[in-house]
């Protein structure tokens, strides 16, 4: 499937909200849901389906650990093929980062040290991934609190490496790329240059909060105006793409949440209208 084919805004599925969804169907491009909330089955799987059935939907993972010395686990990888078989997403991603080291579990997204041999193993990790559902992946960059030594890279040309050696895409997510800012001190602008142009086929807003003068990746927030200055850099240079607003925590009543989406949804029809030609802005003026 063309990740490509997916573009316009989208909005964050998460279970509180599935049933008034499924009910009112709000006007959402397309919706995005964690991968690991929906292997097995029961309702929460079922509802997705009906979800699907009116919707394109996305599926989000955050526990394959694909920067984890050790391969993927199986029987999660067996279970997210699983998934993917019944739901038939447009999109399936995964953040780059580690959650494992032996037989220990981290509940957390552990950014991947960008040093000597890294990128091999992530690489080998993704394909293992893209193999087993054939069909390419989106990696996600993450946020970061800390810098370590002896990196060879920054981010986003380890994202642009894997891109080259796997033919996965990327998931750019601009909040993560903004926390970094403010706690590492990295170049947001400089990131999205080193991208390809080609190779990002989602991108990701969400808020963030302060905790002590550290920027958290909380979702929990609305977008700040650094994002969306950040967004509108990005559709300038990845053109037509999907953009999903993300919140996981505070979650407010689905009304709350589609004015936001309102939001980003004008944001994306308006770099769209101002990257046509003359002609053809004035030919599709009323969808603009």
């Amino acid at each position: 499937m063309n990740p490509k084919a997916l573009t316009g805004a989208g909005l964050g599925l998460r279970g509180p909200h599935a049933g008034a969804v499924l009910a009112r169907q709000p006007a959402v491009g397309w919706w995005e849901v964690h991968s690991e909330n929906y292997f097995g089955g029961g309702e929460p799987i079922a509802a997705l389906e009906q979800v699907r059935a009116r919707y394109p939907v996305s599926l989000h993972g955050v526990g394959l650990g694909l920067g984890s010395l050790e391969a993927p686990h199986v029987a999660h990888l067996r279970q997210l093929k699983a998934l993917v078989e019944r739901i038939e997403p447009v999109l399936v991603s995964e953040h780059l980062c580690w959650n494992r080291a032996g037989e220990r579990c981290f509940n957390d997204l552990l950014p991947v040290p960008r040093v000597e041999g890294a990128l091999q193993v992530v690489a080998e990790h993704i394909d293992i991934v893209q193999n087993a559902l054939g069909r390419p992946i989106l990696i996600e960059n993450v946020s970061a609190y800390v810098a370590f030594e002896g990196e060879v890279c920054t981010e986003a040309e380890m994202l642009a490496d894997l891109v080259a050696r796997t033919g996965c895409g990327v998931l750019l997510d601009l909040n993560n790329l903004h926390v970094n800012a403010l706690n590492l001190g990295i170049d947001s602008f400089a990131e999205l240059a080193r991208l390809p142009k080609h190779c990002v086929s989602e991108m990701h807003v969400a808020g963030f909060e302060w905790l002590d003068s550290v920027a958290i990746d909380t979702h929990g927030a609305p977008v700040s105006g650094a994002v969306w200055t950040l967004l509108d850099a990005a559709l300038e240079r990845f053109g037509p793409t999907a953009v999903l607003l993300e919140r996981d925590t505070n979650l407010p009543p689905l009304d709350v949440l589609l004015q936001e989406y309102a939001q980003l949804a004008a944001h994306v029809l308006a770099s769209r209208c101002d990257t046509r030609t003359p002609a053809r802005a004035t030919a599709e003026a009323m969808t603009c």
